[in-house]
């Protein structure tokens, strides 16, 4: 009997944990659709940004005849190029689990790119947002500068600004050469990739020595006010701020899609050992029920006798 008690309260804690994964399904699920409705809503912002900011840097290589390494990279402190001794890592991770492999695998990649570039000699900072991310690699004694906090409870563009703010100095002040994201694109609900995007420095999309002569002619003919250096000012910066703002919303939306995706199979896991754990227990109430009975039968035997 002790044995068919322990088994009713174990089914019993199988379903109660059952009804809080199938709850968490419905809530990322709902929080999902929430999440790529915002992803798509500002995508036409990003990609107008991006593309003012490539034409204002393209326009100075076309005056200065073209050239792709000429003109632009001079214009603004965060267009310089420079040789790639050190680098700083923008990790994006979340502050909760439960969402399968979604830490795991975005902080095992920046690790191993972290190893290999100190095989390399070459120095890396770590800035990262998300607790579980601070966790990791602080127990791994990384060279983290930067532990962002509280940035999922408050998303917008107020946390991208200040994100933007605290990572741009090191690259103002010529203590690392390149900046990269390192986040999770959201594909769908069961796919989600590591990726590593070069933030800074600028890519030249726009490469002005393969425009025909009648656009390289509108680039150059290009007028700023109050001039191009004041626009650089505001618009780099704009376009990291919106760069990180969509790393965030990737983020948030594969955090989304892998809660989801995790507590579905973890309820599906549920029902199999329910019904496990229900065939064990019947089968152990019918021995129990079994055995009683050939007691009776014994004893009435016995009583004859």
């Amino acid at each position: 009997m002790a044995d068919l008690k322990s088994l009713r309260k174990r089914i019993g804690s199988v379903k109660n944990t059952q009804k809080i994964t199938r709850a968490m399904k419905m809530v990322a699920g709902a929080r999902l659709a929430r999440a790529q409705a915002r992803i798509v809503a500002m995508r036409p912002y990003a990609v107008s940004t991006s593309a003012m900011l490539s034409e204002v840097v393209a326009s100075g290589a076309a005056i200065e005849g073209g050239g792709e390494e000429t003109g632009g990279d001079a214009d603004h402190p965060l267009l310089a190029r420079r040789p790639e001794k050190s680098a700083l890592f923008l990790v994006v991770t979340s502050d909760r689990g439960l969402c399968g492999s979604f830490n795991s695998s975005i902080n095992k990649a920046a690790e191993r790119a972290w190893h290999e570039r100190d095989g390399k000699g070459q120095k890396l900072e770590i800035a990262v947002i998300g607790r579980k991310g601070t966790e990791y690699f602080k127990r791994r004694k990384a060279p983290v500068t930067h532990a962002f906090e509280h940035v999922w409870d408050n998303l917008g563009p107020e946390q991208a600004r200040k994100i933007g703010r605290t990572i741009l100095a090191p690259f103002r002040a010529g203590r690392v050469d390149a900046i990269y994201l390192v986040y999770n694109e959201f594909k769908s609900a069961m796919t989600q990739r590591v990726v590593f995007e070069p933030l800074l420095p600028l890519q030249k999309s726009v490469g002005v020595a393969k425009l025909d002569p009648d656009e390289q002619q509108r680039l150059a003919t290009f007028s700023f006010e109050p001039n191009k250096g004041a626009l650089l000012d505001r618009l780099v910066p704009m376009y990291i701020e919106i760069s990180i703002l969509r790393a965030l919303y990737e983020s948030t939306a594969s955090e989304l899609g892998a809660r989801m995706t995790a507590m579905d199979s973890a309820t599906k896991n549920a029902s199999e050992l329910i019904e496990k754990l229900t065939l064990k227990y019947n089968r152990a109430r019918q021995a129990a029920i079994t055995t009683e009975i050939m007691e009776i039968i014994g004893g009435a035997e016995a009583l004859k006798g």
